[in-house]
C-alpha cells in the first residue's frame, strides 16, 4: 500500500476520533482489544475475573475480533474499528493482547493508560520491527507510517530472558516491561489435574497409551508436515493430538490423528506425556507444566531466515531438536530425555514468581485507574 494513502487514512481516523474524544472518560472504564480470536481471550477473562472480585463497579468492554480477507469482511472490521475508537476515547485503560491499528497510530487523551500483555509467554521467533522487510516479516513503510506498536504505558512479558527481544520487537526500551507472566501460567498451574481429568473422561483411550501434543506454529509459506510425523509413529503405543495454529489448516488424516476440538492446546498441555513443537511460543507453557518437549523443525534453516528466530533451539535445548521425525520418535522411544536443559530453559525463560501473574497485572490496572 502506498505510503502517502497511510498517512492519508491515519490523518482521517485521527479526524474521526476527536469527536469521540469529545466523550468524557469514564474512570472505572477498561477496554479489552485483541485480534487473536473472535470469542474472550482465556487471559483477558482469567483478568476480568479478577479485576472483578476487588472491584465490582468496574466497567469492562471486549472488543475481540479476528482480522479476515474479503471486501465483506474487511468492511465488517472497519465498522468495529470506528466502535473500538469510541470506547477507548471513554476509556481509563486498554488491555491488548495484539498490535491494535487505533492505539498505536491514533493520538490519545492523557488519561488513558495502555497495557500490552502479548498472546504468547515469549519471543523464540522473531516479530514486528525485527521482521522489516523479510518473505514472512512485516512491510518497512508501513510499520513505520502506522506507527506500529506505537503508545504502550507498559508491556506484560514472561521471563526476563525475553526482554531483548520484546524491547527489539516492540522498539521500546526495557523500562516499560515488566515480568509478570500471563494470566494462563497461573491457570496451567492451578488446574492441571482438573483439566487432566476433564481430557481424560472424554477420551478415556488415552489413558492407555502414551499422549503426544503436536501444535506448531503458523507459517505464511504454508509448509505442512503433519503427515510424515503421523507416518513415524507407533499408534498401538502412541496417541497423537494435532493442535494447529487457528490461521493455517494443517492438512492430515483425522480418522488416525485426534484434533480435540472441545479443548483448547493449553487445556491438553495438562493430559500429554510428550510436547512437540517447533517455534511456537507453547514450548513456553509446556515448560511451566515440566513436560517433555521436542522441537519437530524440519524448517529450521528457512524459517531462521524468512521470519527469524531469536533463540538457538539447537543450544537452548541440546538433544530435543529433529528434522527428521523418525529419529525424533526413536528418541522419545528410548525414554530418555534431557531435564537439564529443560530446568535451564525455565529457568531463563520463566517468571521468577509463577501462580500470581494474574494478581499483578490486575493491581497494576487498577493503580492506572487510580492516576
Amino acid at each position: 500500500m502506498n505510503s502517502i494513502l497511510l498517512y492519508i487514512i491515519k490523518f482521517v481516523l485521527n479526524l474521526i476520533y476527536m469527536l469521540f474524544k469529545l466523550f468524557p472518560v469514564k474512570s472505572n472504564k477498561i477496554v479489552f482489544l485483541s485480534r487473536q480470536e473472535d470469542g474472550v481471550p482465556l487471559d483477558f477473562k482469567l483478568l476480568q475475573d479478577d479485576l472483578a472480585a476487588k472491584n465490582s463497579d468496574l466497567v469492562m468492554i471486549n472488543l475481540c475480533k479476528r482480522m479476515k480477507h474479503g471486501l465483506k469482511n474487511i468492511i465488517g472490521y472497519s465498522f468495529f474499528t470506528l466502535k473500538s475508537m469510541y470506547h477507548i476515547a471513554t476509556a481509563k485503560v486498554c488491555v491488548l493482547d495484539s498490535y491494535s491499528i487505533p492505539i498505536s497510530t491514533l493520538k490519545h487523551k492523557r488519561q488513558l493508560k495502555v497495557v500490552q500483555i502479548w498472546h504468547a509467554l515469549g519471543k523464540i521467533k522473531q516479530s514486528g520491527y525485527q521482521t522489516l522487510d523479510r518473505k514472512a516479516g512485516r512491510n518497512k513503510k508501513v510499520a513505520y507510517a502506522m506507527d506500529m506498536h506505537k503508545n504502550y504505558d507498559k508491556i506484560v512479558a514472561g521471563g526476563a530472558g525475553w526482554n531483548p527481544y520484546y524491547c527489539e520487537s516492540f522498539k521500546t526500551t526495557e523500562d516499560k516491561i515488566v515480568n509478570f507472566g500471563l494470566p494462563r501460567i497461573d491457570f496451567l498451574i492451578k488446574h492441571e489435574e482438573e483439566n487432566k481429568a476433564k481430557v481424560f473422561k472424554a477420551y478415556p483411550e488415552f489413558k492407555k497409551k502414551k499422549v503426544l501434543l503436536y501444535a506448531p506454529t503458523f507459517r505464511k509459506s504454508g509448509a505442512d508436515k503433519t503427515n510424515e510425523l503421523i507416518q513415524a509413529l507407533d499408534l498401538s503405543s502412541h496417541i497423537l493430538i494435532v493442535k494447529g495454529h487457528p490461521n493455517q489448516q494443517l492438512q492430515f488424516d483425522r480418522s488416525i490423528a485426534y484434533e480435540c476440538k472441545d479443548f483448547s492446546a493449553v487445556e491438553l498441555l495438562s493430559a500429554c506425556d510428550y510436547l512437540i513443537t517447533d517455534y511456537s511460543a507453547i514450548a513456553i507453557e509446556g515448560a511451566i507444566l515440566n513436560i517433555k518437549t521436542y522441537y519437530y523443525a524440519y524448517d529450521y534453516g528457512e524459517y531462521a531466515l524468512h521470519n527469524g528466530l531469536n533463540i538457538n533451539l539447537y543450544e537452548e535445548m541440546p538433544g530435543c531438536v529433529f528434522d527428521d521425525p523418525k529419529k525424533m520418535i526413536e528418541k522419545i522411544n528410548c525414554g530418555k530425555y534431557n531435564y537439564n536443559a529443560l530446568q535451564n530453559y525455565r529457568k531463563k525463560f520463566l517468571p521468577l514468581e509463577m501462580g500470581k501473574c494474574t494478581e499483578k497485572i490486575s493491581n497494576l490496572i487498577l493503580d492506572f485507574l487510580k492516576e
